[in-house]
């Protein structure tokens, strides 16, 4: 369970508008992208609490030594600031909790899942000055410092424990059965970081059908990035009906199936048999 309370439509309209500008720019921030996901979750986030969370990703920055060395001096740096010093790690029991996906709640509570905390890593890295960037091993984010060839992984769910080579192929392994390829290390996109924390927090209010609240917002600033997989539009048309939104369910079906009709008509039609079917339950 969850006690957030999301803001009210007013608040909610100012941090999608926001959010939507904020993914369009030309260079996206990720903690303010981050922190908007928060406010769209947690009403009691307000413009004020955004710029705290920023000023305090900008405070353990100023926290690190100076230009340390190279990567794995930057990754060993990280790790005792915050996974030592301020207590930054995460344990299954945060894969449970809402907060564990809404930045402000992970600097808080010094706890997180694996990308939120990965994007604490990043952000004050970043700000310090060092080489470093987001990676998207496929059921575990972690962090990298340095270029390819020189490319230094760190844990942060694990309190930043510094990754060999085996560690990062058993946990490509646990989660894909096979050994990883150089691609999986490539840096992540900030927006392909957002959506997939969006990804987590669908998941979480999936298995928790009281909260389908949670789905919606989280859908609706999905929809908002720039790039986003289309069947997000079909998934909020269904929400839309399971939520007792009918007509407005509808509505969004006929559209979806307008999109999907120029590449697969079969399937357009099975969305416009759902569209007459969520309209019949107003009879």
């Amino acid at each position: 369970m969850t006690s957030l309370q999301p803001p009210g439509p007013e608040r909610a309209d100012a941090v999608r508008r926001r959010f939507a500008e904020e993914a369009r720019s030309e260079r996206p921030d990720l903690a303010l992208l981050c922190l908007l996901v928060g406010a769209a979750g947690d009403g009691a986030l307000d413009e004020a609490g955004i710029d705290a969370a920023q000023i305090e990703l900008d405070d353990l920055a100023g926290r690190l030594p100076f230009r340390p060395g190279g990567p794995r001096a930057w990754a060993s740096a990280l790790a005792e600031l915050l996974g030592g010093r301020c207590g930054f790690h995460g344990s299954p029991a945060d894969y449970r909790r809402l907060e564990s996906s809404l930045l402000h709640a992970v600097l808080r509570r010094r706890r997180g899942l694996p990308i939120l905390l990965s994007v604490v890593w990043t952000e004050v890295a970043r700000r310090a000055g060092a080489p470093v960037h987001g990676v998207a091993l496929p059921g575990h984010f972690v962090v990298g410092f340095g270029p390819p060839e020189e490319q230094v992984l760190a844990d942060p769910f694990d309190g930043g424990r510094v990754l060999t080579g085996s560690d990062a192929e058993l946990l490509v392994a646990g989660a894909t059965g096979a050994p990883p390829d150089r691609s999986m290390l490539s840096p992540a996109d900030p927006l392909d970081v957002v959506l997939r924390v969006l990804n987590n927090i669908r998941a979480w209010s999936a298995a928790r059908p009281e909260h389908s609240d949670v789905a919606l917002w989280a859908l609706d600033l999905s929809l908002l990035l720039p790039s986003h997989p289309a069947r997000l539009r079909h998934e909020r048309a269904q929400l839309l009906v399971q939520r007792g939104d009918f007509l407005g369910g509808a509505a969004e079906l006929d559209a979806y199936a307008d999109v999907v009709s120029a590449v697969d008509e079969p399937a357009a039609d099975r969305v416009r048999r759902q569209a007459l079917a969520a309209r019949a339950m107003l009879n």
